[in-house]
């Protein structure tokens, strides 16, 4: 009787133990699943980061990883009724419209934006400011070093404030859309001492001269009057059959200034923000044209508006672009 008792004693000790086993591994399972409410942020924002990061050179997995952590993935109170993304509070030189809410105060004021892309914008030109100057000698790579100088800077109170940014970049591989295209936003030298070489000055002059633009998912920049192909490809570390490959162009292409030169392949289609809304063709426009200026193939604007090969666009006429 007596190990009848200790077997059955030992028995439910065994089956609580892995009742709590599963359990805290359910648990563990839980907590280390993905927050899909992420995910859809960053599909929805990242064009705007990478756009950010390729104007003003602020690692595009710096500003994602604000703009989760400020705004709960955008369903803060200040993002969904201010289109705050980043807790920007109104400060000196705010003339626009703000919106109460309590924080270091009951009666805090906080910018308040038109839409998502002002405050993308505007938290740019808040990390431009003399205050923030010592992040911008750091590599645009250096994930780590942003966020530790950000909290270093005073961006945030929170001890943990570096830890959370970089917890998420890592987290969600954020970092992978700093390292797009980087050759295009190598900074000169890695401190304030590093001397820039001959390569990193040429590139500094070139890109004086020829701002990247984002469009459609992809880059580009304008031709300029004295370029040639060689150079370009040099510049943009793309080679030429790539470069008239992506920009649909002929083996003996000579640039032209003025041309529009895509850094990747285009797209099948405009820019889902085109959707509904045709492209109305203006006198001398070719189907060549309308596809540069959204970032799309040719042959998919034929196709699109189901076209034979012989068409020529008229002045007046409407074109679906997605």
């Amino acid at each position: 009787m007596h190990w009848e008792t200790n077997d059955y004693g030992m028995k439910r000790i065994l089956l609580l133990l892995f009742i709590l086993q599963s359990s805290f591994f359910t648990l563990h399972m839980y907590a280390q699943r993905p927050n899909q409410a992420y995910w859809e942020y960053i599909e929805k924002y990242r064009g705007m980061a990478q756009d950010q990061m390729m104007r003003h050179r602020i690692p595009a997995s710096i500003t994602l990883a604000q703009g989760l952590l400020e705004s709960a993935a955008g369903r803060s109170e200040l993002a969904l009724k201010a289109n705050n993304h980043f807790g920007i509070k109104v400060g000196t030189g705010w003339t626009g419209p703000y919106v109460i809410k309590s924080d270091d105060r009951p009666d805090d004021r906080f910018r308040k934006y038109n839409n998502v892309a002002e405050s993308y914008e505007d938290h740019s030109q808040f990390l431009l400011k003399p205050r923030y100057a010592s992040l911008f000698k750091l590599n645009i790579t250096d994930y780590k070093g942003w966020a530790n100088g950000l909290k270093q800077c005073g961006y945030a109170t929170s001890p943990t404030y570096a830890q959370q940014l970089i917890t998420i970049i890592e987290n969600y591989g954020l970092h992978q859309y700093d390292s797009h295209n980087r050759h295009y936003y190598q900074t000169v030298g890695t401190s304030a001492t590093a001397q820039p070489t001959t390569r990193e000055l040429a590139e500094q002059a070139f890109y004086a001269t020829h701002p990247v633009y984002a469009c459609n998912k992809n880059y580009y920049l304008v031709v300029q009057p004295g370029d040639n192909l060689p150079t370009l490809s040099m510049m943009t570390g793309i080679s030429e059959r790539k470069l008239r490959k992506y920009n649909e162009l002929p083996k003996k292409y000579v640039p032209q200034a003025g041309d529009v030169l895509f850094l990747q392949k285009k797209r099948s289609k405009a820019d889902k923000s085109f959707k509904g809304i045709p492209h109305i063709v203006q006198e001398g426009e070719s189907m060549y044209d309308i596809a540069q200026r959204y970032g799309m193939k040719v042959a998919s604007l034929y196709k699109l508006n189901s076209l034979p090969a012989d068409y020529m666009p008229q002045a007046g006429h409407m074109l679906r672009v997605y």
